[in-house]
C-alpha cells in the first residue's frame, strides 16, 4: 500500500510499534502496583483477513480482580456490513489500538478504561484517502473521592495542553457526552476524563501531531492511575460495599454492551470475542428497583453521575 497521496502520509508503522511498547510500559506498572499476581499473555492471528493482536490479562490479584491491556493490528477489506453498521467506504482498511480495563477488588479502588487507536482507509490503488485518531480514558469510581478525580482530570489535560490549551475542555465535554447510558435517563457510566474521534489532518494539525497528542495521552495513563490505587488498595470494605460496586458494574456492562464504539467495531469486523469481552467486569448484580439510601455516599456519586462536575 502506498505510504502518500497528496498530504496523507501513513504512520500506521510508528504507531504500531508505539503500542506495542506501551502495552509492555502499562503492563509492568500494573503489576508493580498489584503484587499478587501477573498478566498472562494470548498471541492470537485473526482468521480471513490479515493482521492479529496480543491480549494480556490479570485476574485475582492483590488489588485487580480482572483486566485486560489489549493490542490489536488488523487489516482486510472492506465489507457491506461495515458499509453500512459503520458508516465507512473504500476497498481496504487498517487499524491498531491499544484498549485497556482495570476491574478492581476492592470498591474504593476505580475501575478505569482507556483507549487508543488508529484508522488507515484505502481506495481500490491501496492509495491512503482516510486517516484519524481516536481514543480517551475515563474513570468509573464507586465511591466519590474529590481528590482522585481531580488527580485524573488534572494528569489528562497535562497531557493535552502541549497540543492546544482548548482540547482538554473539548474532549472532556465528548467524553461527558459519550459514556451515557441514555436508557437510563441519562446517567454517566463514570466521572469521564477524556474522548475523541476521526480526529483526522486540518488546518492546525496534521497526522503527526495528532499521533503526538494520542501519544502524550497514552504515556500519560500511568500517572493518571496508579497513584489513586495506591491511596485507597488497603481501604477495608463490607458486603454492602461490594455489592454496591457489583450494582454499578452492571451498568458498565449495559454502556459496553449497547453503546461502545470499540466493542461494536469489533464484533462487526469479525474480531476475536474473547479480545472484546474482556472488558466485561467478573461478577455483577442486576436489581430490580435499587436505589441507595438518601444522603449516603452510595447516593453522592449517583447525584455527580446525573450532574457532569468540571473537576478542574
Amino acid at each position: 500500500m502506498s505510504q502518500e497521496k497528496g498530504n496523507k502520509i501513513s504512520v500506521r508503522k510508528e504507531w504500531t510499534d508505539y503500542i506495542l511498547s506501551l502495552q509492555d510500559t502499562i503492563c509492568r506498572g500494573l503489576e508493580n502496583e498489584d503484587g499478587g499476581t501477573s498478566f498472562i499473555t494470548d498471541e492470537w492471528k485473526r482468521p480471513g483477513d490479515g493482521g492479529g493482536g496480543r491480549t494480556r490479562v490479570i485476574s485475582n490479584g492483590h488489588v485487580f480482580e480482572k483486566g485486560g491491556v489489549n493490542t490489536s493490528v488488523v487489516y482486510g477489506k472492506v465489507t457491506d456490513i461495515m458499509r453500512a453498521q459503520l458508516h465507512i467506504d473504500g476497498d481496504e482498511w487498517f487499524a491498531g489500538g491499544i484498549s485497556l480495563i482495570l476491574h478492581p477488588e476492592n470498591p474504593f479502588v476505580p475501575t478505569v478504561h482507556a483507549n487508543y487507536r488508529y484508522f488507515e482507509l484505502y481506495d481500490d490503488k491501496g492509495e491512503i484517502m482516510d486517516q484519524w485518531f481516536g481514543g480517551g480514558a475515563d474513570l468509573t469510581p464507586y465511591y466519590l473521592f474529590r481528590e482522585d478525580a481531580i488527580h485524573f482530570h488534572q494528569t489528562i489535560k497535562n497531557a493535552c495542553d502541549p497540543f492546544g490549551q482548548e482540547l482538554y475542555p473539548r474532549f472532556k465535554k465528548w467524553c461527558d457526552e459519550y459514556f451515557v447510558n441514555k436508557h437510563r435517563h441519562n446517567e454517566a457510566r463514570g466521572i469521564g476524563g477524556i474522548f475523541y474521534d476521526y480526529l483526522r489532518t486540518d488546518e492546525e494539525r496534521d497526522v503527526k501531531e495528532w499521533m503526538n497528542f494520542s501519544m502524550s495521552n497514552g504515556n500519560a495513563f500511568l500517572n493518571a492511575y496508579l497513584p489513586i490505587v495506591h491511596r485507597r488498595k488497603k481501604t477495608e470494605f463490607n458486603e454492602e460495599q461490594k455489592k454496591w460496586q457489583e450494582i454499578r458494574r452492571g451498568r458498565y456492562v449495559e454502556f459496553n454492551l449497547i453503546y461502545d464504539r470499540g466493542t461494536l467495531f469489533g464484533l462487526k469486523t469479525d474480531g476475536r470475542v474473547e479480545s472484546i469481552l474482556v472488558s466485561m467486569p467478573p461478577t455483577v448484580r442486576f436489581e430490580y428497583e435499587y436505589h441507595p439510601a438518601e444522603g449516603s455516599r452510595e447516593s453522592e456519586l449517583e447525584t455527580v453521575l446525573k450532574n457532569p462536575v468540571d473537576w478542574i
